[in-house]
C-alpha cells in the first residue's frame, strides 16, 4: 500500500493550495481517507477525513468553511482544496487512510500513512 501526498508549498494568507493523495494497493473505495497535519513544536492534529462507502464527510472546527475534501473513486485520488489559508495552516500534512472513522480517535484507526508535504503559509 502506498499514499502519495503532493501539491504542498508556500502560499501568502488568504490564498490557496490544493492537496492531492494517491492511493494504491488499498481497496480505496471502501476506506476511510483523510488528512493530518503537524506543525513545528505541536503534536500531530486531524484536518478532515472522507468515508468513501458513503461520502461522509468530517472537518476540524479550525479549518469548517476553509477546506474541501473530495475524492475520485475511479482514480484512487484524495483532494483537499485548503482556500482562506491563515499562518497558522503552516504544518507537514499527512495523507492517512482507515477502515473506520470515529470522532477523535480516528488516529488510533489509521492502518496506512504517506509522507508528508509541507504547506506554508506566509503573513
Amino acid at each position: 500500500v502506498q499514499l502519495q501526498a503532493s501539491g504542498g508549498g508556500l502560499v501568502q494568507a488568504g490564498g490557496s493550495l490544493r492537496l492531492s493523495c494517491a492511493a494504491s494497493g488499498l481497496p480505496f473505495s471502501t476506506y476511510v481517507m483523510g488528512w493530518f497535519r503537524q506543525a513545528p513544536g505541536k503534536e500531530r492534529e486531524f484536518v478532515v477525513a472522507i468515508n468513501k462507502r458513503d461520502g461522509s464527510t468530517y472537518y476540524a472546527d479550525s479549518v469548517k468553511g476553509r477546506f474541501t475534501i473530495s475524492g475520485d473513486n475511479a482514480k484512487g485520488l484524495v483532494y483537499l482544496q485548503m482556500n482562506s489559508l491563515k499562518p497558522e495552516d503552516t504544518a507537514v500534512y499527512y495523507c492517512a487512510a482507515g477502515p473506520a472513522y470515529q470522532d477523535g480517535r480516528w488516529a488510533h484507526l489509521v492502518d496506512y500513512w504517506g509522507k508528508g508535504t509541507q504547506v506554508t503559509v506566509s503573513s
